[in-house]
């Protein structure tokens, strides 16, 4: 089983791929889409669906998992957030790649076996998990923790259905 993590962002979208054989996993892809401070808007949507499209085409992920359930003070960058969100939905949708949500809870949960872990645990975690040699950027780490935990969960939100 092959799964796509995203950890969407508009000026850094994580992508990773990980895939999955009886109690090995191996990671396949990462790479995080940056984007300048000044590029437009609708700049960077294109450009988070035309890696995920490429990266979709060439590793052809049985599922995608993604953060989901945000809460934000600030309107606007909720507003952004969903927009990238729905970019990358769209992307997988059109591919016939079901995309699953997981909490930053869960994720964490699952990488670690404590669900307020710090950021800095979660990537050691992932790091020695996948054997890396090398500590991914840290959007790519987040990609690759929320394939992981769909790997090692193979569950939903909603349990059996993806969104």
């Amino acid at each position: 089983m092959k799964v796509l993590g995203i950890d969407a962002s508009l000026r850094g979208t994580g992508l990773a791929v990980i895939e999955q054989a009886g109690t090995r996993v191996a990671a396949r892809h990462w790479e995080v889409v940056k984007m300048g401070p000044k590029a437009p808007h609708s700049a960077c949507l294109k450009a988070i669906r035309e890696r995920i499209e490429a990266v979709v085409a060439a590793h052809r992920p049985d599922a995608a998992a993604m953060e989901g359930g945000f809460f934000f003070k600030n309107a606007k960058v909720a507003l952004v957030l969903g927009e990238v969100r729905g970019a990358a939905i769209c992307s997988c949708a059109a591919a016939g790649v079901p995309v699953y949500e997981y909490s930053p809870r869960s994720a964490k949960q699952n990488v670690t076996g404590w669900g307020a872990a710090p950021k800095e645990q979660v990537a050691k975690m992932v790091k020695a998990v996948l054997g890396l040699a090398e500590m991914p950027p840290p959007d790519a780490t987040d990609a690759l923790a929320l394939a992981l935990c769909h790997a090692q969960t193979r569950r939903s939100v909603v349990p059996g259905e993806p969104i």
